[in-house]
């Protein structure tokens, strides 16, 4: 195998965390204002809550750091489809719960996947964007993403030496587009020129050639492209969400769609602490009611509220983005998938440590560009 180098109280953020491409959200404001309770309530309500990580762990009476907490973003599929993670991201929250490190798992990564006794699957090695199909199936010709959240947590927790992780989620990518719209859109800074290769510059989906309709093309679609060229622009939610999910083209592929998904991640969270959210009642009632249907939550016996509050400290400017460098595999000119830099087992190292701070010290490569 060849290697090629590729001051007043606070409101909280209820779902501090999101995993996009869908993209993924548990990101917003939970409210100050004294009808907050109430709108939080329907949130919560609203959430549908689902045993992703297995059920192994009770609840404790608090939520105490350090934190790890897996947020997957997926496609909208019916059951007879597989789910496939398009979007991993991992937050670490240190001891003193006053930030949060983000960092993206490439789903092209090749990773060994455990067995899995609900499905029969007897593990094997594969992209880990496999591993929620392989934990999915039902039996019955139909899957469950949140059975085969359980798969890839495991695979996930392999990777890494995460032992176990203290909550999960999973956003559809259509959720997180009404969540944009019902904040009004978000302001985000493109630091590359992309196109995209599903919508046209109107939002409306691009034609795709009839030689493809058995999903054998690598690139099916044909015809003008919506284009994001560099700068800051508000976008409204089909727009961020189209412009996060690409990765064809870009010099990085994947890393430059992981950058992106990250950056999206942190302007979300300014703009759902901005006034023109957490100050209206309207409009957060509209972005938590939005947020609810989009979010399978499992945060181990506490609510996402709860979740919510213990997360209050942290702001979109501690946030801190990490890129996991790595590279692409190939074999007999055959690309096989991704592999990570050796560096990347101290990295977790830390994450398990949580020392972080001090690794990034001693390791500035890992901060994301342009976040």
């Amino acid at each position: 195998m060849t290697v090629a180098k590729a001051g007043q109280r606070r409101a909280p953020l209820w779902a501090r965390l999101c995993a996009i491409s869908g993209c993924v959200l548990m990101l917003l404001s939970g409210g100050a204002l004294i009808t907050g309770q109430l709108l939080m309530a329907r949130y919560a309500g609203a959430v549908q809550n689902k045993d992703l990580l297995g059920g192994r762990a009770a609840k404790v009476s608090d939520i105490m750091g350090p934190l790890n907490i897996l947020l997957v973003g997926i496609d909208p599929r019916n059951d007879e489809q597989t789910p496939l993670s398009d979007s991993i991201i991992i937050v670490h929250v240190p001891a003193a719960m006053d930030q949060a490190y983000l960092f993206s798992i490439p789903r092209d990564l090749v990773v060994d996947i455990p067995p899995f006794d609900k499905t029969g699957f007897r593990g094997g090695r594969s992209k880990i964007n496999a591993a929620m199909g392989y934990g999915s199936s039902l039996g019955n010709g139909k899957h469950d993403p949140a059975q085969g959240f359980e798969l890839l947590a495991q695979t996930v927790q392999r990777l890494t030496g995460i032992r176990q992780f203290d909550a999960g989620a999973i956003v559809n990518f259509g959720g997180f587009k009404k969540i944009v719209d019902a904040m009004g859109g978000v302001t985000l800074t493109v630091d590359q020129h992309v196109k995209s290769e599903h919508l046209q510059p109107d939002g409306k989906p691009r034609p795709r050639y009839a030689r493809c309709a058995d999903n054998s093309c690598a690139h099916p679609y044909y015809g003008p492209q919506a284009e994001y060229r560099p700068g800051t622009y508000h976008l409204a939610g089909w727009q961020a969400l189209d412009y996060v999910r690409q990765r064809y083209g870009l010099p990085n592929g994947d890393y430059d769609r992981q950058r992106h998904q990250q950056q999206f991640i942190k302007a979300m969270a300014q703009q759902a602490l901005s006034r023109d959210v957490v100050t209206n009642p309207v409009t957060l009632d509209r972005v938590l009611k939005a947020a609810g249907g989009a979010l399978t939550f499992d945060g181990k016996g506490h609510s996402v509220v709860d979740w919510g509050f213990a997360l209050k400290n942290i702001r979109s400017a501690n946030m801190v983005l990490i890129k996991l460098p790595g590279k692409s595999l190939y074999e007999g000119g055959d690309y096989l998938g991704e592999g990570l830099d050796p560096s990347a087992t101290d990295f977790f190292a830390a994450v398990t440590r949580d020392s972080l701070a001090t690794f990034l010290f001693e390791h500035p490569e890992y901060f994301s560009n342009n976040a």
